[in-house]
């Protein structure tokens, strides 16, 4: 790896691993304010309930929340308001139309940063059934059984 190529994440969507199938992850850049880029280096952020809708030709990310930044003044951000996406217009255009056809939700995974901006990293969402849920869950459980069995052989 390259010097100051390095990766460092904020925070990492794991809600959206168990509940959506993800697929086509696509990285971008992130609009935000001065205070809320400070809150988003001390490591505070939560995205486990946001998601991106494409609103007159921009991607749009909602309900992601960056605490206000406690040494911040009178210019505090509001800590869900709507964030604009950096993408291409093509790539804002491909989201769209996967939307349109149906079952496809666009939903933020990652936040980090790179090279010292921020980052998110999208991906298209197709929503899991119960079962698919409860298959996710059981092999999760055996893939931890197998590990205390290893280790306990150890």
């Amino acid at each position: 790896m390259k010097q100051g190529s390095s990766i460092h994440i904020v925070c990492v969507n794991k809600k959206a691993g168990f509940n959506y199938f993800l697929s086509e992850f696509t990285e971008c850049g992130i609009a935000l304010k001065g205070t809320e880029i400070k809150s988003l280096r001390k490591n505070s952020c939560n995205i486990s309930d946001s998601y991106v809708v494409i609103k007159s030709g921009e991607a749009v990310v909602l309900n992601m929340h960056i605490p206000t930044y406690k040494e911040g003044n009178i210019f505090n951000h509001d800590p869900l308001r709507n964030r604009t996406l950096l993408l291409h217009k093509k790539e804002i255009k491909y989201f769209e139309n996967k939307v349109k056809q149906g079952g496809f939700t666009i939903v933020p995974t990652k936040v980090y940063f790179k090279k010292g901006k921020a980052k998110v990293e999208i991906a298209l969402a197709k929503g899991k059934k119960l079962y698919d849920k409860r298959e996710t869950e059981k092999r999760r459980d055996d893939e931890r059984m197998i590990d205390r069995v290893i280790k306990g052989m150890k």
